[in-house]
């Protein structure tokens, strides 16, 4: 008993848990199991991604290192539905440069930073179309952000889809007014 005890849980994470992998989103931990590597033993954590029909194996002893995680908690993922309730914040830098930063956001695995990057990248039908990488980049921090939301409410991802949209759907619509400022701002960029 104590050897299937032993084998079934290591530093806070058991098998059967959910997970969070910065680099891939939320997983299953299936099994703990030991392998010899180059003449060390090692043990791994065998985790599924079922979304990418993946199978990762993590040595338990890198699992904090790498940003290995428990799910949020609640309140936390309460937080971040109120960060895209937010008014978007672009950096006016050249899009390389702001794409970088969302895909760095996008695989720290922070639920937050995730969520700023869907606030951020967001498009009602009412705004302008989105660039192919721009929509690319929303639509991978948009999954992440909904598979942690789907495995914390115990909902389907597309519940949590519907959940993230309403919650977009609350954050301050830029006004006509604020456009036109922003027309007379570039008119007199060009002019200077």
């Amino acid at each position: 008993m104590s050897i299937q005890k032993k084998t079934s849980q290591r530093q806070g994470f058991k098998t059967g848990e959910s997970i969070v992998y910065p680099a891939h989103g939320v997983g299953q931990i299936v099994a703990i199991e030991e392998q010899t590597v180059a003449g060390m033993k090692l043990e791994l954590f065998v985790i599924d991604f079922e979304k990418d029909k993946m199978r990762l194996k993590v040595p338990v002893a890198k699992a904090e290192a790498v940003g290995m995680r428990k799910l949020a908690e609640t309140d936390f993922v309460e937080r971040a539905l109120k960060v895209v309730q937010g008014r978007a914040r672009i950096k006016r830098t050249m899009w390389s440069r702001r794409a970088q930063e969302y895909d760095a956001k996008i695989n720290s695995g922070d639920l937050i930073s995730i969520a700023e990057v869907v606030r951020d990248l967001y498009r009602a039908d009412t705004q302008p179309e989105q660039s192919y990488s721009e929509r690319q980049l929303y639509e991978a921090a948009l999954g992440r952000m909904a598979r942690e939301l789907a495995a914390v409410n115990e909902v389907s991802e597309t519940e949590a889809v519907r959940l993230i949209e309403i919650n977009l759907n609350k954050a301050p619509k830029r006004t006509a007014k604020v456009a036109e400022n922003d027309e007379d701002e570039i008119e007199a960029d060009e002019a200077a």
